[in-house]
């Protein structure tokens, strides 16, 4: 997690978090800590706040006769807890997604599992339509906490350049 602190006064200073586009290299890695450990309750809320109905993740009896012996957590969750902890290291100075591909699962996920993250610079171009800005390609994988990837996916981002993100142009 990249974090500085600017002076907004005498002895007095802000915390910032995230990179702006000239931060970014190709090729660089990024642990996103701390992991998360998912709960049968944050699998069930979750599935509520979505309208996920698949009893799969929700009714116990059900999932015993399922292959996996046990409820498993929705994959959408996953996905967004990866995004969620990369924030921090990816997107905090970001203006928008552009979008995400490649999503794979490729184990699955149970209540009790800590879930850990990482994401990889895999291209970065300034923008043709916002000289302020600039567009990041990273891969995230997902691992448990044996070391197993649960998942990956690539997000494209548009993020701003230094000097132009919206805490260099606001004062909270």
């Amino acid at each position: 997690m990249v974090q500085t602190a600017k002076e907004v006064g005498p002895n007095r200073y802000r915390e910032s978090f995230g990179r702006y586009y000239e931060d970014f290299q190709i090729g660089d890695v990024y642990e996103h800590r701390p992991g998360r450990t998912i709960s049968e309750t944050d699998n069930t809320w979750f599935t509520l706040l979505t309208m996920n109905t698949h009893p799969l993740h929700f009714d116990k009896e059900y999932a015993k006769a399922s292959e996996f012996g046990r409820c498993i957590v929705a994959s959408p969750f996953t996905v967004s807890l990866m995004v969620g902890m990369s924030v921090s290291d990816v997107s905090q100075k970001a203006i928008a997604n552009l979008g995400w591909t490649d999503i794979t699962l490729t184990k699955p996920v149970f209540a009790g599992d800590t879930l850990y993250s990482e994401s990889e610079v895999l291209d970065k171009r300034e923008s043709k339509s916002r000289p302020g800005a600039g567009i990041v390609t990273v891969k995230t994988i997902g691992k448990n906490q044996d070391g197993v990837v649960i998942g990956s996916f690539v997000r494209k981002i548009l993020v701003a350049k230094r000097g132009h993100g919206v805490e260099d142009r606001i004062d909270y």
